[in-house]
Formats: C-alpha cells, structure tokens, sequence
C-alpha cells in the first residue's frame, strides 16, 4: 500500500459526554457544521441515520454505516499527525513505540461510549506461538459501541507515512473516528482513529476484495474460518500485557480496564475472569524472546 493511498471509508463516531449520556443517532447531518473537514455523503436511508445507536442489552454491535472519509482529512493542518486511540497493548508506551518508534505525545484520555471485548482471533498470536486453541486461548481486544461504558484509554499522534503499515496491520478492524477528551472532561480539539469491531462479511468482500486466496493468507492458513467469535477466550500473554500496561498507567486506568473490558458473553469482566476460570495468567512469565514486547 503506498503513502498516497490512504482513502479508507472511516466513519465518525462521537459519543455525548458520559454526565449527558443519551442514545442517539450519531451519524446525523446536524453533528457536522458546515466547515467539517468530512466528507459525507448525505444520500442516507432513516434507516442507517438510526443505525448505530447504541445498546448494551444486545450480543451483537450495532450496524455502523461507513462514511466516505479520506485518513488525509484526519492529518492535523500544522503538523501532518494523525492521532490514533490505543485501548489494549497501545496502553503500553513501549508497546507502543515497537509498533511507531516515531510516535509523540503519548497521553491518557477517556473515551465515552465504548466497551472492550475478546471476541476476535489474532492471526498474529499464532505467528508468535502464544495462541492455544485446544482451549479457545486465542482473542484479541477490540471495541464497540456500548451506551453508559466509558474507558480509559491512550493517544498519540503519527506521522502520515505510518498511516499505510497502520492500516494494513489492523486490517480486520473498521476505523472510527472519535472524539476522545482528558480525564476531567474536555473533548479532544481532534479526532484520534480507533480499531473497533469489524464483521467476516465485511472484512471477506471488502478487506479481501472477495479472494479466498487473500483470506487465506490473512486467516486460512493458520486454520481460521471465522474471526469474530464470542465464544473464545483471550490469549493469555496478551491478557496479562495489557492488564500490566493499564496497571502502568495508574488506578485509575487499571481499575477500568478491569471492570469495563468482558469476554465474548459480554457479561464476565476481566477482573472476574482473572479471579475465577483465569487464575494464574497475571504470574505467567511470556516466551523470554517475547518478554520484551509483552511485559507490560
């Protein structure tokens, strides 16, 4: 994927702050001013202007309409970054850093809306060797929208030229854009690009372009036939990474990631999954030649 090719269809989500949370349609026209650096393309049905409001009573996210929305349209005018919303391993500065050695302005915010969830397998544990099938220990994080939740998550900014590598690493993901604000209330002057869940459906026709032979190297040859599942469990060194790097960031951080991130049932938070079928994951040492990239 070259630098100029940076149009993905990315749409904007922006949760009302948690002291006047309500559902509501976020996609409406009357969110945008007339001077919104968004593209949006205004031929929507009532039907997907109501698409995306949010329940936290269902097993399933709701269906969120892609927007047409060019990445360069997100690239602040003064310095060219992008701000990207980290909410699982990116909670780690380090981590962090391995993955955007260039990244600046690595900070805390809260971001309203939204809960975290192990409901999707990550090709790349299979890579490392740390994905347990016999025991569905296979899941990654992900986010999505979930009226009344709040997390507590990080940002920083990017340069353009990582947007490329960025999109195609988190490829299985549909991109977002919030508005996320610091920890005492005030929105974000920008928006930050968030990896939220995505659908095989969609990933299949349009990340795939409807190729087997692109799934499989995705997916397929690592036995994969279906990527979002809610009956998997998470992996275990990337569990205890990210309860770490939280723990890292303070109480605070810590105490939302396990309160308000669940398993596929969307009803078992970590904190009870650690204390009850997950026992023993936090005092589990990584592979030593993953120490490093998984220690928090």
């Amino acid at each position: 994927m070259s630098t100029a090719s940076l149009t993905l269809s990315l749409p904007f989500f922006h949760a009302p702050s948690r002291r006047n949370f309500r559902a509501r349609p976020t996609h409406s026209p009357k969110t945008f001013s007339p001077h919104s650096p968004f593209k949006i393309n205004h031929q929507r049905t009532l039907r997907q202007q109501h698409s995306i409001i949010m329940s936290s009573s269902i097993s399933q996210p709701p269906t969120i309409t892609e927007l047409a929305v060019d990445f360069q349209k997100l690239l602040s005018p003064s310095s060219g970054l992008i701000s990207i919303c980290g909410f699982g391993s990116l909670l780690s500065e380090r981590s962090a850093k391995s993955t955007f050695p260039d990244l600046v302005n690595f900070r805390v915010a809260r971001l309203n809306g939204f809960r975290r969830v192990f409901a999707h397998v990550a090709p790349i544990f299979f890579e490392r060797g740390i994905a347990k099938p016999e025991t569905k220990e296979i899941s990654s994080l992900s986010v999505e929208p979930c009226e009344g939740e709040t997390l507590i998550v990080t940002v920083f900014e990017i340069d353009k030229s990582e947007i490329p590598a960025f999109m195609e690493r988190e490829l299985e993901f549909r991109f977002l854009a919030v508005v996320p604000e610091t920890l005492d209330g005030k929105p974000f002057d920008s928006p930050a690009v968030l990896c939220a869940r995505y659908s095989d459906e969609e990933f299949f026709r349009i990340r795939c372009k409807g190729s087997k032979e692109t799934y499989f190297q995705h997916y397929g040859r690592y036995g994969i036939s279906k990527i979002w599942r809610d009956d998997i469990l998470p992996c275990r060194t990337y569990l205890r990474h990210c309860v770490l790097a939280a723990k890292n960031l303070g109480s605070a951080a810590h105490n939302n990631f396990l309160d308000h991130t669940f398993l596929g049932d969307r009803k078992t938070t970590i904190r009870k999954y650690l204390a009850t079928t997950g026992a023993g994951i936090m005092e589990e040492e990584p592979p030593e030649s993953l120490k490093t990239r998984y220690g928090g």
